[in-house]
């Protein structure tokens, strides 16, 4: 072998460099400040913001953890509506985590 590795150890070294790249968009979705990404959820909320009045409810931002769970009250015909949680996860929800990558999880409080 003459002090090359063999090739498995090379795939496992390819691995984990390949890990850590894949690592790199994920550590740098926290590097934005908490503010920023409020910011950005807000936005986005007021473009959302307009259909759900369409339909007699409203929504409104309560808080952004660091973590990226994105707090909301659901108000006006929205609340007992059987359709709000399909409205928050399959609208809201999808909504912001395709503009603001940090947000993880929307919530209803």
């Amino acid at each position: 072998m003459g002090g090359r590795l063999p090739l498995r150890r090379r795939k496992g070294y390819t691995a984990i460099e390949g890990n850590l790249r894949e690592m790199e968009p994920i550590m740098a979705k926290t590097a934005r400040p908490i503010e920023d990404v409020r910011d950005d959820v807000v936005d986005i909320i007021k473009q959302i913001r307009p259909a759900v009045q369409g339909d007699g409810g409203d929504i409104e931002l309560v808080d952004v953890t660091d973590e990226g769970v994105v707090m909301v009250k659901l108000l006006g015909a929205c609340i007992g509506c059987p359709s709000a949680a399909i409205t928050l996860k399959m609208g809201v929800e999808q909504s912001l985590r395709d503009n603001v990558p940090e947000v993880t999880e929307v919530v209803c409080v």
